[in-house]
C-alpha cells in the first residue's frame, strides 16, 4: 500500500507523523462500521458539545431581554453561513481532495494541497470580515429588524466576524487532519477550548467583581478567542506533520490544479450551504414581520437544527475522507458500505434527538426563556419539524458521501428543494394568502421531507439501489407469477442483491 511511504529524502519520522499514517491505512483497510465510528465520534462529540455550548451562550444572552435574544437570533443564520462554509463546504472539499491524493499514493500531492488549502482559508476569512463589517447593518435590516433587536445583531455580529481569519483557518487544518484519519487533535482541543468558552462567557458578558460586562458583545467574545486559540493548535500541528513529513514540501508553490481539485467539491458544496442558510434567512424574514417573540421562539426552536447538523457533520466528516480514499483506491464496494452506514448513522441520531425534542418541547424552549409567546411559538416549530428531521439526517449524510466521490453537482439541486418548498412555498402562503406562522412551519417539515427523498434518488447507485437492483423482484415475478412461485421469488432475489 503506498499511503504514508516515506520518500528516501524524508526526514527521520517522528511519533507524530507515524500516528497519521497509521490513521492514513485504517481508511481503507479498516472494517467499515468500527472505522466510521472511529473517525466520526471524535467530531460527533466535538460539534455536540459546541452546540450546547451555544445554547448555553444562547441562555446567557436570553437574560440581557427579548432584543437581545432576538439580535443573536437574527445574526446567528449568517453565523451559521460561515461555519458550514468552512467546516463543510469548503472542508470538505479540502478533505476530500487531500483523501483522495493519498488514497491513490500521492503523498507529496498531498501536502502541497493541504498547503494551498490554508493559504485560500486565509483569504475567505479576510472576505467575509471585510464583508459583515462593511454591510451588516444593512443585511440585518434587509432580514426586517429594526429598532434595539437591530442594534443588538450588528453589534453582535461585528465582534464575532473579527475572528473571520481564524475561523476559517482551524476549520481547513481540522480537515486536512481528518483527511489523514486524525479526528481526535481536532475533537480534542474543540473540547476542551469550548468548555473554557462557555466559562469565560458569561464573566464577558455580566462582568465579575470591578470587571464591567460587555452584554452581548462579551458573548460574542469569547467566541473570537476560542476561534484564536483553536487557529494556534491545529495550525502548529498540521505543520508539525508536513515539515517533518515532506520540507520539501513547503518550497512548493500552490499550483492551479490544486486550486481546481479543491474548488470542484467545495464551490458546489458552498453553493449547497449557501441556498440552505438561504432557506433560514428567508424563513427568518417571514418569521420578522409576525412579531420580536416571534423571531426570538423561531430562533430559538430553529437552534435544535443547528445542534443536529453538527452531529452530521461529524459522521460527514468521517464519510468524506473515507469514500475519497476508497474512490481512490477504486474500491466502489467500499464507498457503497460507507455510503450505507453513514445514511444509517445520521437518519437515527436524527431521529432519536427530533423526535424526542417534538415530543416535549418545553425541555427545549425552556432552556432559552420563560416569555410565555416566546417558547409557544418556538414550541410550535418543534413540534411540526421535529418529526421530519429524520430526512435531516439522511439528506446531509448522503451529500457528504458525494463529497467524497468529488460529485455535487445534483445533491446541489436537491438541496434547493428546501428553498422552493420552504422558502418560496413560505412567501407565496403567508404574504399571499396570509397563512399562519403553523403553515409555514408545516412548508419547513416539507422540505426536509422532499430534500432527502431526492438525495435518495440521486445516491442510489453509492446506496447500492441501482435500478437493475430494485427491478430484479419485479422482472422474477413477472417471468414467474404464480402464487405457489413468490416464496421461492424472494429467496432469488436476495440471492441475486447478494
Amino acid at each position: 500500500m503506498a499511503i504514508g511511504m516515506a520518500e528516501k529524502t524524508a526526514l527521520p519520522i517522528n511519533s507524530t507523523v507515524r500516528n497519521q499514517r497509521n490513521a492514513s491505512h485504517a481508511l481503507l483497510d479498516g472494517a467499515v462500521f468500527p472505522t466510521l465510528v472511529r473517525l466520526a465520534a471524535p467530531t460527533i462529540a466535538l460539534m455536540t458539545l459546541q452546540g450546547l455550548i451555544s445554547a448555553g451562550e444562547t441562555a446567557f444572552v436570553g437574560q440581557l431581554g427579548a432584543s437581545a435574544l432576538a439580535g443573536a437570533s437574527l445574526s446567528f443564520p449568517l453565523v451559521m453561513l460561515m461555519t458550514t462554509l468552512s467546516a463543510g463546504a469548503y472542508g470538505g472539499g479540502v478533505s476530500s481532495a487531500v483523501a483522495r491524493a493519498l488514497g491513490a499514493g500521492r503523498q507529496t500531492d498531498a501536502n502541497r494541497l493541504a498547503l494551498t488549502a490554508l493559504s485560500m482559508a486565509g483569504l475567505i476569512g479576510l472576505v467575509f470580515m471585510s464583508v459583515m463589517l462593511l454591510l451588516g447593518r444593512s443585511i440585518y435590516q434587509a432580514l426586517g429588524a429594526t429598532g434595539s433587536a437591530l442594534d443588538c445583531a450588528v453589534l453582535y455580529s461585528n465582534v464575532l466576524f473579527l475572528g473571520a481569519v481564524p475561523f476559517w483557518l482551524f476549520n481547513a487544518a481540522a480537515s486536512i487532519l481528518r483527511a489523514g484519519g486524525n479526528a481526535n487533535l481536532p475533537a480534542t482541543t474543540g473540547a476542551i477550548g469550548g468548555v473554557m468558552t462557555l466559562a469565560v462567557s458569561p464573566v464577558l458578558i455580566f462582568g465579575i467583581g470591578s470587571l464591567p460586562g460587555l452584554g452581548i458583545a462579551g458573548a460574542a467574545s469569547a467566541i473570537v478567542l476560542y476561534n484564536i486559540g483553536m487557529a494556534l493548535v491545529l495550525l502548529r500541528s498540521v505543520s508539525r506533520v508536513l515539515s517533518a513529513a515532506r520540507p520539501a514540501a513547503i518550497m512548493q508553490m500552490p499550483l492551479w490544479t490544486d486550486v481546481y481539485e479543491i474548488l470542484k467539491v467545495s464551490i458546489p458544496s458552498a453553493a449547497s450551504t449557501i441556498l440552505t442558510n438561504m432557506t433560514f434567512i428567508v424563513l427568518t424574514g417571514l418569521v420578522a414581520p409576525f412579531s420580536e417573540s416571534a423571531i426570538a421562539g423561531y430562533g430559538s426552536g430553529g437552534r435544535l437544527e443547528y445542534l443536529l447538523i453538527p452531529i452530521v457533520f461529524g459522521i460527514g466528516s468521517a464519510l468524506v475522507p473515507l469514500v475519497a480514499a476508497s474512490e481512490g483506491a477504486g474500491n466502489f464496494s467500499r464507498v457503497q458500505q460507507l455510503t450505507r452506514t453513514g445514511a444509517v448513522l445520521a437518519t437515527v441520531a436524527c431521529a432519536v434527538i427530533g423526535i424526542t425534542v417534538a415530543t416535549f418541547p418545553l425541555v427545549w424552549m425552556n432552556l432559552f426563556t420563560t416569555d410565555s409567546d416566546v417558547v409557544a411559538i418556538g414550541s410550535a416549530y418543534l413540534v411540526r419539524v421535529g418529526y421530519a428531521y429524520p430526512c435531516l439526517g439522511l439528506g446531509l449524510s448522503l451529500y457528504f458521501a458525494s463529497q467524497g466521490r468529488g460529485r455535487t453537482g445534483l445533491p446541489l439541486l436537491a438541496t434547493g428543494t428546501r428553498l422552493i418548498v420552504a422558502g418560496f412555498g413560505g412567501i407565496i402562503a403567508v404574504r399571499t394568502f396570509r397563512a399562519s406562522i403553523e403553515t409555514l412551519f408545516h412548508l419547513m417539515a416539507g422540505g426536509l421531507a422532499m430534500y432527502a427523498m431526492i438525495m435518495v434518488i440521486i445516491m442510489r447507485r453509492e446506496l447500492g439501489w441501482s435500478p437493475e437492483t430494485l427491478l430484479k423482484p419485479l422482472a422474477i415475478s413477472l417471468a414467474k407469477p404464480k402464487i405457489e412461485d413468490l416464496p421461492s421469488i424472494a429467496i432469488v432475489a436476495q440471492v441475486e442483491d447478494d
